[in-house]
């Protein structure tokens, strides 16, 4: 068996949230790692990959901005992985 990722960035800590940011990588070798260079993303939202056969295994911790800087801009924090064997 061979490994597919695929890393959506939500725009909140919800499954069921836009896609805003993504990555794949394909261990079947079948595609090329992709990363969100498309104008669309694979999927709209986690839980329409959820729909679609691939397992969540790992989603990013919700910590809380430190206080004075709620609105500080960063890295995307709600970074979901999600897999499938082939």
């Amino acid at each position: 068996m061979k490994q597919q990722v695929l890393v959506l960035y939500l725009a909140n800590s919800s499954l069921d949230a836009p896609v805003v940011g993504w990555s794949s990588y394909d261990g079947t070798g079948a595609a090329r790692p992709t990363a969100g260079d498309g104008d669309e993303p694979p999927y709209r939202s986690g839980v329409e990959a959820l729909r679609d056969g691939w397992r969540l295994f790992q989603a990013s911790q919700l910590i809380p901005p430190y206080p004075g800087h709620e609105y500080d801009t960063s890295f995307l924090k709600h970074e979901f992985f999600f897999e499938k064997l082939a």
